[in-house]
């Protein structure tokens, strides 16, 4: 099993992880409410997790722009 982190504003590929010993509560993964959880984590067909999150490069974006919040996606 893989886990597989995408910008949910750029796309962008921001990390992978290669571990079959790694649980879901190491991640953090536990304390997302279901409506977080439906929202930031899928499965593919072959098990692999995609976990969608944010890269330092938008996060710095709404830092600077708050009103970029309002948008799905930010171009850079």
């Amino acid at each position: 099993m893989a886990i597989h982190y995408q910008c949910r504003h750029c796309g962008t590929k921001i990390g992978l992880i290669e571990n079959d010993s790694v649980h879901t509560e190491q991640l953090g993964f536990h304390k997302l409410n279901d409506e977080e959880r439906q929202e930031m984590i899928s499965y593919d067909q072959s098990g692999n997790l995609h976990v969608i999150a944010i890269c330092e490069d938008c996060q710095e974006s709404l830092e600077r722009n708050p009103d970029y919040h309002q948008q799905d996606f930010i171009i850079h």
